[in-house]
C-alpha cells in the first residue's frame, strides 16, 4: 500500500497551511486552517480577525479567542466541513487528492499532534482519515 507519511514537499498542498481560497461559513478564507480556527469563536463577531492573516498566525490567535463551549463535540465536523470545502472549491487540489489514488494519508508531524496526526509513531490521524473520507466523496 502506498503512504503518504507527512504533509511537507511534494504533498505540503494537503497540508491546512497551504493557501487557497474557500467559502466556509458565508466567509471567504485563505487557507483552512483560518476558517478552522475561526471556527472556534464563541462570538460570532470575533471570526473577522482570521480573515486576512498567515494560516501560522490564524493558529497562534485561535488559542487565544473565547471559545464556543461545544468546540471539542464540534471540531471533527467542522473540521470535515472544511476540508471538504477545500477541495470541492479548488479543482486543482481535487485533481491532486484524487491522483493520491488509495494512497494512506497521515500528517506526521514533529510538533506532537497526536489527534490530528501522528507523532513518532503514535496518533489518531483524523485530519488524515477527513482527507481520505473526502477523497472517497469527489469520487462518487
Amino acid at each position: 500500500m502506498n503512504i503518504i507519511h507527512e504533509f511537507q514537499g511534494e504533498y505540503r498542498w494537503l497540508s491546512n497551511f497551504w493557501i487557497c481560497t474557500l467559502e466556509w461559513d458565508n466567509k471567504l478564507w485563505h487557507s483552512a486552517e483560518n476558517a478552522y480556527q475561526a471556527a472556534k469563536c464563541a462570538r460570532p463577531y470575533d471570526m473577522h480577525q482570521f480573515i486576512n492573516v498567515t494560516p501560522g498566525q490564524a493558529k497562534r490567535l485561535g488559542k487565544t479567542v473565547f471559545r464556543r463551549l461545544d468546540w471539542e463535540e464540534v471540531k471533527l465536523e467542522i473540521m470535515c466541513q472544511i476540508v471538504k470545502s477545500k477541495f470541492e472549491q479548488n479543482p486543482d487540489l481535487r485533481k491532486r487528492l484524487l491522483d493520491t489514488g488509495n494512497a494512506r494519508l497521515i500528517e506526521g508531524n514533529r510538533w506532537h499532534d497526536t489527534f490530528w496526526g501522528v507523532c513518532n509513531g503514535e496518533g489518531e490521524n483524523n485530519l488524515g482519515k477527513i482527507l481520505m473520507s473526502v477523497r472517497e466523496l469527489l469520487r462518487k
